[in-house]
Parts: C-alpha cells; structure tokens; sequence
C-alpha cells in the first residue's frame, strides 16, 4: 500500500552499487550489512524524510548496517533479490508474489493500516470537476487519456483488470485513446488533477496518505470506481538469509511501533507517516488472494479467446487456489485478504 519515474536512475544506479558489495559466500552482501528495499510511490524528497526515521530505528535496533534500495520499477525490485542484491523488501502483493516464485523469497510480516482496518482498495479517478463518471470511462469511445500502474502493480493494474475490465469484455488498449502504463499512483493522481490523464488508476490508501500530508492535487479528484478488498502490502526476505539475521528482522518489525511508552509512541507515529500501522506475521499464504486475482483474470481471458482446452485448464487452476483459499479461511475463521 511510493515520484517513481524520479527514482529510475537512483534505483539503477543502487543496484550496481550492491552487486558491487556482494560477497559472494550465500549472504549476499558485506557481512552486518542489511539491503532493504523499498516500493518507490512518491518523490524522493519524501521518501527519504518519511522513511529515514525508521531505517535509522531499524539500524540501532537490529544492530546492522541498514541500506535503503529505492526503485521505480517492480521487475528491479524483483531482481535485486533475485540476485542477492537485497536482503529484505517491502513488496505489493503482485511484485510480492513474483518474489517469491522467482527470487527465492518469503512473506514473513504483513503491514496493517493505521485505522485498523485490514486491506484497501484499488480505485479509478478523475478529475473532480470533469463530469466523468464510470458509465461514462466503460463508453470506450477511445476519446479518454487512461494512465495504469506498474504492470505487478496489484492496485495500479491487476485489480482493475480484473474485477473491472475482463468481466466486461474490455481491453483498455481497445477503450481509450492513449494508455499511459508504468506510472506512479503518486504520478497518476497529478496528472488527473493537471488534465494530462482523463482517468487513472490508484489505491484510497495513496489518496488518504496524500490527504493527510495536505497534498493540494487529492482535492482536484474523484473516485468513479471501487474494487473489493485487497490484502496489506507483504513484507519479504530472501529464504537463504542468515537466521540469525532473520531473528533481528523479524523482532524489529513485529515489535516496531507496538506498545504505550514514549518510545513505542515516537515509532507509531514515524510508521503513520507511511500509512502504516504497524506489522503483523505472515507466511505465504498471505498472497492466496492475489494469486486467486490472477487466476480469474487468466480465466476470464481463456474465455474470451474461447479455446476450450485453455479455458477449461484455465478453470482448473482457479478452482484449485479457491479451494486453498477457502481451506484457510475454514482454519483461521478469517478472510484471506486479513491473513
């Protein structure tokens, strides 16, 4: 639940610094040193100024050397662990279920909002004066400027696919005149609010943190759309990393922020400032529910293609990550998407 465009070089430029810190001997890096990188949704000024406290807290507390790696990009965030580049990330659930199936990492916290409430919601905006409304976007008159996110992006992109435009029938390439891929919820909501996008896609988190910081751009748009509840954002180590280290990893963030002494209340507020209330364990199950997302969006595109073979494999899978769903959900008396 980070401008990302403004971080394309310093992303770049950070993961060959850590290639050239690897060591080579299974870590990945200088020993004592902890690679964490980070979801890039915003400008750089702010991620460094919201995010320095609790980088410098996680580096006194775990007694390791704490690197930040910023990126614009999923698929390098990906990487960087893929190839022992970073240690530790906080991930989407979309990215965060790459991670797991191509860079050898494990969900092991989960963040939690800071109202309480677990998940969010993708959402489509436009601007507040421009009389848009969603019957009005799904015209696909091709005369609308449609921005998305990162292609992992499980808000910017995957949500929207699929609970939006694949059971419709609509392709965005076929629906607007121009689509804008890539951006930043952060970027996606300035361009609405400028007139450079007609409609976007973002997440009610991003809006609320925008709010909440007196961004003047959030009040020049709308939401015409609603997705249902999406999980918290994963928090992701590579499995190979030492246990000791993943001890101090995990003891920082499940404690970070909990409690009601002073100090416990300096942390809280440091993680408010990201939108984050806090963490809470979490184990792979965890991205149960966007994988079954990705399952009814490769469904329903078998069904468009009307290949019998392709839709009835495409039902299969589907069924298959339901049922584990649903089989969680029987243990824990819990949603998936609160897991």
């Amino acid at each position: 639940m980070i401008t990302r465009r403004h971080f394309a070089a310093l992303g770049a430029g950070g993961l060959a610094l850590a290639a050239c810190g690897r060591t080579g001997d299974g870590s990945g890096g200088v020993p004592g040193e902890l690679r964490f990188s980070i979801l890039s949704v915003e400008s750089a000024q702010d991620l460094q100024q919201h995010w320095g406290p609790v980088l410098a807290d996680m580096q006194t507390i775990t007694g390791l050397k704490v690197t930040p790696f910023y990126s614009t990009n999923y698929t390098a965030l990906i990487e960087a662990m893929r190839f022992k580049q970073t240690d530790v990330g906080w991930f989407s659930n979309e990215s965060g279920l790459e991670a797991v199936r191509r860079a050898d990492g494990e969900v092991f916290a989960r963040t939690t909002d800071p109202s309480g409430v677990d998940g969010y919601h993708s959402v489509l905006i436009v601007g507040a004066a421009s009389g848009l409304t969603l019957d009005k976007v799904l015209r696909c008159d091709r005369s609308l400027n449609f921005g998305m996110g990162d292609a992992k992006s499980t808000s910017g992109t995957l949500a929207p696919l699929t609970y939006l435009f694949a059971p419709k029938g609509i392709r965005p390439e076929d629906c607007f005149k121009t689509v804008r891929s890539g951006a930043s919820h952060q970027a996606n909501m300035f361009s609405v609010a400028h007139g450079q996008l007609d409609v976007a896609t973002n997440n009610d988190k991003g809006l609320s943190l925008a709010r909440q910081r007196g961004v003047p751009e959030v009040a020049e748009v709308k939401v015409i759309w609603t997705s249902p509840l999406l999980p918290e954002d994963p928090i992701i180590w590579r499995k190979d990393l030492d246990p000791a280290v993943k001890e101090k990893v995990r003891q920082f963030f499940l404690t970070y922020g909990q409690g009601d002494t002073p100090e416990a209340q300096r942390q809280h507020a440091n993680l408010v400032q990201l939108s984050i209330g806090g963490f809470k364990p979490a184990d792979d199950s965890h991205l149960l529910p966007v994988r079954e997302i990705e399952a009814t969006r490769d469904w329903l595109v078998a069904k468009e293609g009307g290949d019998p073979a392709k839709i009835a494999a495409a039902r299969r899978a589907l069924d298959a990550i339901q049922a584990q769903r649903q089989a969680l959900e029987g243990r824990t008396a819990m949603p998936a998407g609160a897991q």
